[in-house]
């Protein structure tokens, strides 16, 4: 019984200043721990030799797997050739919380372009320099052109895919995306601004996760689906879609295959069928679907991704059912504050 209860041990880590904690088994290094939660540490080898995931240890004691010597209070370690045997706390400014990558400008071709619904467009982005690039879980991106204001745009891709995903919703008379549809497609290098946006995973849930997406919201979700399946997740995720007619849910059957082969993953599809211009039937219905899904507001995070009016609709109600505000995630409330 002994010998079993001890398998079960796990240490917490704490990494300063992000604040970011992961869960490391004694039986790990302190790198693939911090990778299985999703966390980005840089690296370029396995035996310490690169330095690139070199921290302090602020608190707790650790075992430097290369000379079995024990690491206590203000040592220097290299993750990758270091165990836990207490919970710890380690200083690492490499490792960045969410949404605190500074925006950078790059340069990109379109590796693909196509029609995926009658007015959304699915684009693949590769940048030269990728390896470049960090960005987390749900972030957005810019396209920057000549003379115009920048056009934002979720990322729909894990920030571990070799190409940028975009989901592009265009119609002639919407003249901004159209026009970022038109240059795409001329085959010419697009300059990109990104990462941007705060709500965004830089490791894996600890709660189960719902997010809330309306139209092309469903972008920031893929890319969030498809880093915690990278990770192998196994916390509850729940996704409602809600549009306001059935041609509108443009992926609908990608989110069904993650719903039957993805088993912590529920995919709820709200259709309001509204033609009303304001989506006030799609909010209230969308809310209400959302509502109905549990008792346990307090043990839940939340991620929203529409319009304001949607945005600020389902926080009200959530917060209300006895949602902490602080567990409800949207850049809307960064991009569109209430005042």
């Amino acid at each position: 019984m002994a010998k079993s209860a001890e398998k079960d041990v796990a240490f917490r880590v704490r990494l300063q200043p992000s604040g970011l904690a992961f869960l490391a088994d004694p039986e790990a290094d302190l790198l693939t721990a911090a990778g299985k939660a999703g966390i980005a540490v840089p690296s370029a080898c396995r035996n310490g030799v690169c330095e690139l995931c070199e921290a302090n240890l602020s608190k707790g004691s650790a075992l430097n797997t290369r000379n079995q010597k024990t690491i206590t209070d203000t040592g220097r370690l290299m993750l990758c050739r270091t165990r836990a045997v207490s919970d710890l706390e380690l200083e690492i400014e490499a490792v960045m919380a969410a949404g605190e990558n500074k925006p950078r400008k790059f340069q990109a071709h379109v590796a693909d372009l196509r029609s995926i619904s009658h007015d959304v467009y699915r684009v693949e982005l590769q940048l030269p320099r990728r390896r470049e690039l960090d960005f987390h879980a749900g972030q957005y991106l810019s396209v920057v052109l000549p003379d115009a204001e920048p056009c934002y745009f979720s990322i729909a891709s894990s920030p571990r895919a070799e190409r940028l995903e975009l989901h592009i919703q265009a119609t002639p008379d919407w003249v901004s995306a159209q026009r970022v549809i038109d240059a795409l497609k001329s085959g010419e290098q697009v300059t990109l601004e990104l990462p941007n946006g705060r709500a965004c995973l830089a490791s894996a849930p600890e709660k189960p996760l719902l997010m809330v997406a309306a139209g092309t919201g469903f972008a920031q979700m893929k890319s969030v689906v498809d880093y915690l399946q990278e990770l192998d997740h196994r916390h509850p995720v729940t996704l409602f879609w809600g549009v306001r007619r059935h041609e509108d849910m443009y992926l609908r059957s990608l989110a069904q295959q993650w719903h039957e082969e993805w088993v912590p993953f529920t995919f709820v599809p709200v259709v309001a069928d509204d033609e009303d211009s304001d989506w006030s039937g799609h909010h209230d219905r969308l809310v209400r679907t959302v509502l109905a899904s549990t008792e346990n507001w307090r043990n839940v995070e939340v991620m929203a991704s529409g319009s304001p009016t949607m945005v600020y609709t389902l926080l009200d109600a959530l917060v209300e059912a006895g949602l902490p505000p602080r567990a409800f995630h949207s850049d809307v409330l960064e991009y569109a504050p209430r005042h």
